[in-house]
């Protein structure tokens, strides 16, 4: 049995290589960059107004008194989208100007429509009165003042997220290259595992493969259901590998008969092929007899999860999913500080993952709850939860106020950093 440190030095050791593939860059939500994204255009693409106004030349107002206005004659209207303005501005002219509308040369400055007097009346608009010096670049957005052409929009190995989204589009920018999606075959061992809803006594229903499946959003990849391996299958499942390392499958998970048992077969199942690298038993609660290995010479890998649903669920988010992330170029993930809230103590020497609780108090500040019901069974503490806090090995109690490691339960902390 290892430390979780080690078992961490393995998984990066092992990792395996996908291709990149070129989408549209709507349709890249939750997909991670393969290249650095660069603008193809100025934006704004020319010098519009922040306010709907009227457009001046400032220079024009010079020499004005508050006692002596200025008429400035009306000679037109820019609307948004319109075609820019083009007549030759003579002095003491403007244009009524709407909001993103693209500001004629000859203007340099804006008034908002709520500081506009009209001459002879606001029923007979032909002229404004200007009774003050107007300071240039009022209300102006500049062309490119918020991203040049091939400026950096978004780095290589980033998680796509709506927000980029909305950038690219704004930009322009139509196909993307992303790094292909990691293809995950599941299955669910042992007799004792049921797809029915009505069980007898002495069946499981199939939790896990569902609870993995609506995970793949979130912790990007795509999830196919084998199915159910039973206790006298294992050369199926041998059978099934073989077939694994010439497929476009990358990674196998099973769930159950990996511990020590008399139907575990999974552990020398997986030793019968050539690998690069294992390991098998981890210092960890829960989740102990996680086993993991790369095949050698082949981009490929398989975990071999505990079957308990919180050890299933607590080596998924621990292993696989910071495998998978490797396997991506993200950036190692980091955790969040919170406040301790209660005493808790483990085993000194095994790296604890706890159904936790956070919350934030009224000044501000991060505490988070160790819930009661901690066995690898419970499920009921995991719906009531809404962190993992995790508890390293070389200390045994965790006393009310210390600082402890948090982790988002569903999805990475990625965005968070």
């Amino acid at each position: 049995m290892i430390s979780y440190q080690n078992s961490k030095k393995i998984l990066k050791k092992g990792i395996i290589k996908i291709k990149n593939e070129s989408i549209l860059s709507i349709n890249s939500l939750n997909r991670v960059t393969s290249a650095n994204i660069y603008s193809k255009f100025n934006y704004p693409s020319g010098d519009n107004a922040a306010f709907d106004g009227f457009a001046i030349n400032s220079k024009d107002t010079k020499s004005i008194k508050k006692n002596y206005p200025k008429q400035f004659k009306i000679i037109g209207t820019v609307a948004a989208g319109t075609k820019p303005f083009k007549n030759k501005i003579k002095k003491f002219q403007t244009v009524e100007i709407m909001t993103g509308g693209i500001i004629p040369k000859g203007f340099d400055t804006i008034i908002p429509i709520e500081q506009i007097k009209y001459y002879p009346s606001s029923a007979k608009r032909k002229f404004i009165l200007v009774d003050k010096k107007i300071s240039k670049y009022n209300h102006v957005r500049f062309k490119g003042s918020d991203y040049k052409k091939n400026e950096l929009i978004i780095k290589k190995n980033t998680i796509i997220q709506p927000s980029h989204i909305l950038a690219l589009k704004t930009l322009g920018i139509r196909d993307i290259k992303i790094k292909k999606k990691i293809n995950v075959l599941f299955f669910s061992t042992g007799n004792e595992i049921s797809n029915s809803d009505n069980v007898e006594d002495w069946k499981v229903r199939n939790s896990n493969s569902h609870y993995i499946n609506a995970l793949k959003e979130n912790l990007l990849f795509n999830f196919k259901n084998g199915g159910i391996l039973r206790d006298n299958h294992e050369k199926v499942f041998q059978s099934k590998i073989k077939k694994m390392l010439n497929s476009n499958t990358d990674i196998i998970v099973t769930s159950g008969a990996v511990s020590a048992g008399k139907f575990d077969y999974v552990p020398n199942v997986i030793k019968k092929f050539k690998l690069s690298n294992y390991f098998k038993s981890v210092q960890i609660r829960p989740g102990k007899p996680i086993l993991f290995a790369k095949f050698k010479n082949k981009q490929k890998a398989i975990f071999g999860l505990p079957g308990n649903p919180m050890s299933s669920a607590a080596c998924f988010r621990f292993f696989v999913y910071p495998y998978i992330s490797n396997i991506l170029g993200l950036k190692n993930e980091k955790s969040f500080k919170a406040v301790l809230k209660n005493e808790f103590t483990k085993k000194r020497n095994f790296t604890r993952f706890a159904k936790s609780k956070i919350y934030t108090t009224k000044n501000g500040k991060l505490e988070v709850e160790i819930l009661k019901g901690q066995e690898s069974f419970r499920i009921k503490s995991f719906v009531k939860s809404n962190i993992w806090a995790l508890l390293p090995s070389g200390k045994s109690r965790f006393r009310k106020g210390e600082i402890i490691d948090c982790y988002l339960p569903n999805y990475s902390n990625q965005t968070l950093i």
